[in-house]
């Protein structure tokens, strides 16, 4: 049950989604639709964090009822910082603007949770909609290495934070300094000193294959090892950041596969009468 929270005299929610923002026009309402889409009894709220936003990312929020918060501070892992001490949910859910999701993701989220209360948080896969065929390899090659060691050992090695539902008072902060992997590395670290993190493989989000366009030499080599592994260790030393976070993506790409009974096209011109099915 989706709730529009606009006061903490409210009964504390089950889930609070916490969806960062900058300059997302072209995605958010498809990301907001499909949570209005889930099949959950439970209650949650919808909150996303205007992240210096110039263009009608808060206007398209305001029209699927989420609730807003201001961050001035850029960067990501200030987003969600700012997101997640406003959230009144027991359970944080960590996504992002450019992503959708089956109907039934809250209720497996939930079903886990509710299954193992040693859980401090429950992580899953993250599916690219299109791209290149190495885009589409590359989480099945990740994530299946993640969900293989999970079961090895107890807890995953990584987490994405597209994908990522945790307790609130097992959180102590996303670590702003490393911009560049804060909220992924740093997070998971903490969560593992809190208790359990869980990781299950058939609950996949799916987000936009657009951070795949300048190939796989410059993901492998520029993205990943330079700007997230690299930035993330050499920032994380230092304890302020040094090498920042990569280069933001803010086109759109035209072609992007459908998911089955989610809508695609989030214009600024349709997302009111989306809003309002």
């Amino acid at each position: 049950m989706y709730t529009n929270v606009v006061s903490k005299t409210l009964p504390q929610l089950r889930f609070s989604v916490v969806i960062p923002c900058y300059n997302e026009e072209n995605y958010l309402g498809d990301t907001l639709a499909s949570l209005k889409q889930q099949e959950f009894d439970g209650t949650f709220e919808i909150i996303v964090v205007d992240n210096n936003c110039s263009d009608s990312s808060s206007a398209i929020a305001k029209m699927y009822g989420a609730r807003i918060v201001t961050e001035k501070r850029p960067g990501v892992c200030w987003a969600r910082q700012a997101g997640t001490k406003a959230a009144l949910g027991e359970i944080i859910v960590s996504t992002d603007a450019d992503t959708v999701f089956t109907p039934c993701w809250l209720a497996k989220l939930d079903k886990a949770f509710k299954r193992n209360e040693n859980y401090t948080a429950v992580g899953g896969p993250c599916i690219y909609r299109s791209g290149p065929f190495w885009g589409k390899a590359y989480p099945k090659i990740l994530f299946g290495a993640v969900y293989g060691y999970s079961k090895l050992f107890g807890h995953p090695f990584y987490i994405t934070a597209t994908n990522i539902a945790f307790k609130k008072s097992s959180w102590k902060g996303y670590d702003v300094n490393t911009p560049q992997g804060g909220d992924e590395l740093s997070l998971l670290r903490q969560l593992k000193k809190e208790g359990k993190v869980a990781f299950i493989i058939n609950n996949p989000v799916y987000t936009s294959a657009r951070r795949l366009s300048r190939g796989l030499v410059y993901n492998i080599f520029v993205t990943l090892f330079y700007y997230y592994l690299c930035g993330y260790y050499v920032d994380r030393i230092f304890k302020r950041t040094v090498i920042g976070p990569a280069p933001a993506y803010r086109f759109a790409i035209d072609e992007e596969t459908p998911i089955k009974n989610l809508p695609l096209r989030n214009r600024v011109s349709m997302a009111s009468s989306k809003a309002n099915d």
